[in-house]
């Protein structure tokens, strides 16, 4: 059991470490290209392979292996000079680097890696061997959508049976390769075949684990979230320390609770309690910020991945592209870098594809013939941007909304109310695509909209600006944490609610002889822009028994308007609690106030979209007391 227990978290820690420096190798070699002559890169790529080398090693991945030291001798010529790196040899790398990654795919789901492809392997010793040129290499691998630690792995040749005694060895913390036969397996009297027992085995080290999700040989189906998160020791020293100082302030807390109860109720007294307690506030909010820093992460870790990702696109596509990083010490919280990941994919595929023009193109409109596409972070109060920008060829508001009138998705009416910022906007629509021919990279009316579903879900918001011929930047807004939410608390009758405070502009005073309706809804105008309002209890489908008396301007990455609302109570930072049993439509969570009255989170964007937001709003008319009162 305890030797189960051990080689699950020797594997666990192999495929984070080896992870992370596979991902670095890959953007080493997208800089190898551009510098072939630098030393320091050749050395730190054969570094990189070695090391993953020795740990596959140590867990009998004996494939794995062998593509490694191949790939560790190619690596060895390269520095010491005995050979110059090529763009035929580049692509074999490039290949090999994609198969390690499958084959990390294939320990994560508890299996031996299958041997690579043999067009593969030997490209990598014709290579080695100095017998590599155009006519002979292998093609390259298309670009993938996304790289992923957990990509499916090889399919092993039909026919073949996995070898049993080799994954026993593995999961089992076995001797290193020649250092004895492998014992030999045999089904038990259940009749369970030698793969179940080892799923059992594996299943029964990690199901106490904290944040366990299943089997290590899960179906590859399946999606299951690192729970894991690396601090530095300096942070938990300062997290160790508030907790000592809140235990000291609890004791004083007590000891003036004693001499209250005993009557000592003087000046001196109520001076400490009132001391003590303003003690332990600021603690606790020290507290609570040192446990928040516990969770952030420097977002280059999510960036390291993509240079890749955009070198392998860009070459399929026949186009030149540099991929610049900026900000990647920027932090930000754990639980949003998974969910960021897919949407950044996205917004650079688009880039490359839709938003870069191919060399020839940008030569003829006096460009340089290399392109760039930016991907930038950089924390803003309390909250983090992320920016992906090209230099391309930019959007045409009017293209836009011809082909969106042309798919259907929009009416004529609402083509010709739609300013530049609504028509770039369009491109979120689901079904929404300026291609008229689907390729393997783009053009089915799927992505786009799927960035903005998921930026919505992390509580922020995305903006588009773009100059015809200049490029185009997509602009990212996120919170700067999931768990903490700085809020508004507004009142409707004696209930109240929380709002996002990030949506929050302004608070106004709405005046019944202010509001005008404007094609069907009331509105008002705030300095020269008119506003739509939208009541509170409208959106929540309650009756109305007053004339709400003040409004909230909020702004929305779509829209901005006017909640109208019967009163405030504050601002707050709610600490989040989900609702993963039953939510309400329009409902974030909920959170607990200081009081303790439990209030909800309205998630408005959710509210907006049951009204048809934009398009689709239903008459809102906002009526004097005495029609309510009739």
């Amino acid at each position: 059991m305890s030797d189960f227990q051990g080689m699950e978290d020797l594997l666990q820690d192999f495929l984070v470490e080896a992870t992370d420096l596979l991902s670095g190798v890959d953007n080493k070699l997208v800089d190898l290209e551009k510098n072939p002559q630098d030393k320091g890169l050749l050395n730190d790529i054969f570094r990189g392979f070695h090391t993953i080398k020795g740990g596959a090693g140590f867990l009998n991945a004996m494939e794995l292996v062998t593509l490694c030291h191949l790939t560790e001798n190619l690596f060895d010529k390269l520095r010491t000079g005995e050979m110059k790196i090529t763009n035929e040899a580049m692509d074999v790398i490039m290949d090999a680097t994609a198969t390690v990654r499958d084959m990390f795919g294939s320990l994560e789901r508890g299996q031996q890696p299958p041997p690579a492809d043999e067009s593969l392997l030997a490209g990598l010793k014709a290579a080695i061997a100095g017998q590599l040129v155009k006519g002979n290499a292998p093609a390259p691998r298309a670009a993938a959508p996304a790289v992923s630690a957990a990509a499916p792995a090889v399919p092993p040749a039909p026919g073949a049976a996995p070898d049993w005694g080799q994954l026993f060895n593995a999961v089992a913390g076995a001797a290193a390769p020649g250092a004895g036969p492998a014992p030999v397996m045999h089904h038990d009297v259940a009749g369970e075949s030698p793969e179940q027992i080892i799923q059992q085995a594996i299943g029964r080290r990690v199901t106490d684990k904290p944040g366990y999700q299943g089997p290590v040989g899960r179906r590859d189906s399946e999606k299951t979230r690192d729970n894991t998160i690396r601090v530095d020791t300096s942070r938990l020293d300062q997290v160790l320390n508030l907790s000592g100082e809140i235990g000291l302030t609890k004791n004083r807390l007590t000891s003036l609770r004693s001499d209250l109860i005993h009557g000592r109720s003087d000046t001196n007294t109520l001076h400490a309690l009132d001391q003590a307690v303003s003690q332990l506030d600021l603690l606790v909010s020290d507290l609570q910020n040192a446990v928040m820093k516990t969770r952030m992460q420097p977002i280059g870790r999510l960036f390291q991945k993509y240079p890749r990702i955009a070198r392998d696109l860009a070459r399929s596509l026949g186009k030149d592209v540099e991929l610049v990083l900026a900000g990647e010490e920027t932090e930000i919280d754990k639980t949003m870098i998974e969910d960021l990941s897919d949407p950044i994919i996205h917004l650079i595929r688009n880039a490359v594809d839709h938003g870069v023009e191919t060399p020839a193109d940008r030569i003829a409109s006096h460009k340089p013939e290399k392109s760039e596409v930016r991907l930038e972070a950089r924390q803003e109060g309390d909250h983090i941007v992320l920016i992906v920008a090209d230099d391309g060829r930019g959007m045409n508001a009017e293209r836009l909304r011809a082909k969106a009138l042309e798919k259907g998705l929009i009416t004529d009416e609402e083509a010709n109310t739609m300013d530049e910022r609504q028509s770039f906007n369009l491109v979120f629509l689901p079904g929404f695509s300026t291609k008229d021919v689907a390729s393997d990279v783009s053009g089915r009316g799927v992505g786009m909209d799927v960035v903005k579903t998921n930026i919505h879900k992390l509580n922020g918001s995305i903006d588009i600006r773009s100059v015809p011929g200049k490029g185009t930047t997509f602009t990212i807004s996120l919170p700067l944490t999931l768990a903490i939410l700085p809020v508004l608390l507004v009142r409707l009758g004696d209930q109240p609610f929380a709002v996002p405070l990030s949506m929050v502009r302004e608070i106004l005073t709405v005046q019944v002889d202010a509001v005008q309706e404007v094609g069907g809804r009331a509105t008002m105008v705030v300095r020269g822009e008119v506003m739509p309002i939208y009541p509170l209890s409208h959106l929540l489908g309650w009756s109305a028994e007053r004339v709400p008396e003040y409004g909230v301007l909020m702004q929305t990455a779509e829209s901005t308007f006017i909640l109208a609302i019967d009163g405030f109570m504050g601002r707050e930072d709610a600490v989040i609690k989900s609702l993963d049993d039953f939510r309400p439509k329009g409902v974030a969570g909920v959170t607990t106030l200081s009081n303790g009255q439990i209030v909800l989170i309205l998630d408005m964007k959710e509210l907006l979209g049951s009204l048809g937001d934009a398009r689709g709003v239903p008459r809102i008319v906002f009526l004097p007391p005495s029609s309510l009162a009739a």
